[in-house]
């Protein structure tokens, strides 16, 4: 369960594969569909975490966020 308090940054930020794929690296896209055809749609722990702290798959960019 992702702490509302402290959010899961590995996925967003230190996974070369997620953060490679939310860019448009092919490689590293092909790497996480596999990624969540193994694990299911919200993919590994962090990937799981991720889903759950900002409400979007590891696949899915972050929604804009209105907090200035």
């Amino acid at each position: 369960m992702a702490d509302k308090k402290n959010p899961p940054i590995f996925c967003e930020k230190y996974c070369i594969i997620c953060k490679g794929a939310r860019s448009g690296n092919k490689i590293c896209k092909t790497i996480q569909n596999l990624e969540l055809k193994i694990f299911g749609d919200k993919g590994c722990p962090f990937g799981q975490a991720r889903a759950e702290y900002y409400g979007v798959k590891p696949d899915e960019k972050l929604p804009i966020e209105d907090e200035e």
